[in-house]
């Protein structure tokens, strides 16, 4: 009897200790598989040679398209990983279409979770020096996905600049030059409500009321503005050069800006204006019809806006480039005056050998 019990005692505790074990070995599977689990999700899986890399996925883009990206710019260490991830989030059947910022350390799940959200890098787009809607178009598509001619076309249309409360000729007034943050995948009309936003924003308040001093709409400010940007160099004559204008446009007297004909004339390299251009009939010919034209003659500066709503009072009547070449401006309150003014500078330019 003692000796079946000491068996039977044994016995049980084998099957115990076996019990035991095979807890234990099942808990060590449990924490491996986890772990594992864990490291797909939660550990480093992008390796780069630098802190980030700008990585974008094009319309109309599929999964096996995104993978195959990744792959080519060797940005993750372990692509099967990334795959059970994506998949198990459905990022195959959410992609989105964007410029993204890569970082250096990534876990997979921070990149599906960002790629699958569409949560983009923005671009800073940074236009200035420009004169027509066309040039816009090709320094905005060298920022966002839409090419030139796709963003030209758009604003080139007269039933858009109607629908922002513009006409075909003055419509490039809405633009104000300055540095925005878009989207890569912003479109045409996503880049032109924008600016009308900032437009409203730039002119509410002090701007409006300054222009409604001077008995002015925006857009009259900003045709003005456009002459004064095209006329000097330095922004420390904008103020001056506006003041002749609205002198000469108070009493009446054509403005006379040679940067108008050149507009008219399709020609802004020219360095001389001659008498017989001064005949051109063209609404844009200040010689010719009083008052400002019809619409801007190039995308002004802000520095030139403001030139022309701090506009420097004074009596000047007239000015002429000097003949130092330097970019800076006799004035002049006399035609006199002017002429002499004028005459220095002409003889300047035969000296130079400069006759268009």
């Amino acid at each position: 009897m003692a000796l079946y019990e000491r068996r039977r005692r044994r016995t049980s505790t084998n099957i115990i200790r076996g019990s035991v074990l095979f807890v234990f070995l099942g808990l060590i599977i449990l924490v491996i598989v986890i772990f594992k689990f864990y490291g797909r999700i939660f550990e480093p899986n992008v390796s780069l040679d630098e802190a980030y890399v700008i990585f974008y996925v094009g319309p109309g883009s599929d999964y096996e398209t995104v993978l195959g990206n990744l792959a080519d710019q060797d940005i993750l260490i372990n692509q099967r990983a990334f795959d059970w991830i994506a998949e198990k989030k459905e990022y195959p059947s959410n992609i989105k279409p964007g410029r993204y910022r890569i970082t250096d350390g990534m876990t997979n799940n921070e990149l599906v979770n960002m790629l699958r959200s569409g949560k983009q890098d923005p671009v800073m787009v940074v236009f200035n020096n420009v004169r027509t809607l066309e040039e816009l178009a090709g320094k905005v598509s060298g920022y966002i996905l839409p090419d030139s001619a796709e963003i030209a076309a758009f604003l080139a249309d007269p039933a858009v600049a109607e629908r922002y409360g513009f006409t075909e000729k003055n419509f490039s007034s809405m633009f104000i030059p300055n540095t925005y943050e878009f989207y890569w995948t912003a479109d045409p009309e996503d880049f032109t409500d924008r600016m009308k936003s900032e437009y409203e924003r730039f002119w509410e308040g002090e701007r409006d009321r300054k222009a409604g001093a001077l008995e002015m709409t925006r857009t009259e400010v900003i045709t003005l503005a456009s002459i004064v940007d095209e006329e000097t160099l330095h922004d420390e004559e904008n103020a001056r050069i506006a003041g002749v204008y609205l002198n000469r446009l108070e009493q009446g007297i054509p403005l006379q800006a040679d940067p108008t004909l050149r507009f008219a004339l399709g020609d802004f390299t020219r360095k001389r204006i001659l008498n017989q251009d001064k005949n051109l009939d063209s609404p844009y010919n200040t010689y010719k019809f009083k008052g400002l034209p019809p619409g801007p003659i190039s995308i002004p500066s802000i520095s030139a806006i403001d030139g022309v709503l701090n506009y420097e009072k004074h009596n000047y009547l007239f000015f002429c480039a000097k003949d130092d070449f330097s970019g800076y401006h006799a004035f002049a309150r006399t035609l006199a005056q002017h002429n002499r003014n004028a005459r220095a500078y002409q003889s300047a330019l035969n000296k130079a050998s400069i006759y268009r």
